[in-house]
């Protein structure tokens, strides 16, 4: 018989992420400022913060709807060039995935 060291505590862990994970079944809304944290934005943007950004990029942005407006190509421009990424996609990408791993302390 062979014994495998560890197992015990990742099988603890998944079952613990699988608990976290149907906690978020369904659709959940999640504040831009909560997933582009100040963190985040100081490490990949010249900007401190999501507002900070919106209020640089020389858009008017009141609403969600005001944010969608912006054309798409101009605004991965804005993020290109002031930012890490390639695009806008490619920013929340990333962003997304660092939020859900520090929801799950996931390394």
């Amino acid at each position: 018989m062979i014994k495998i060291k560890g197992l015990d505590k990742a099988q603890r862990e998944l079952k613990k992420l699988q608990s976290e994970l149907e906690k978020m079944e369904g659709t959940h809304i999640i504040p831009m400022e909560e997933v582009l944290n100040p963190d985040f934005m100081i490490r990949f943007t010249n900007f401190s913060s999501f507002d900070d950004l919106i209020e640089k990029s020389g858009y008017t942005v009141e609403t969600e709807e005001d944010f969608e407006r912006i054309p798409d190509k101009e605004w991965d421009e804005f993020i290109s060039a002031n930012t890490q990424f390639l695009s806008w996609q490619d920013m929340l990408d990333l962003a997304g995935k660092e939020y859900f791993q520090q929801q799950f302390n996931i390394e």
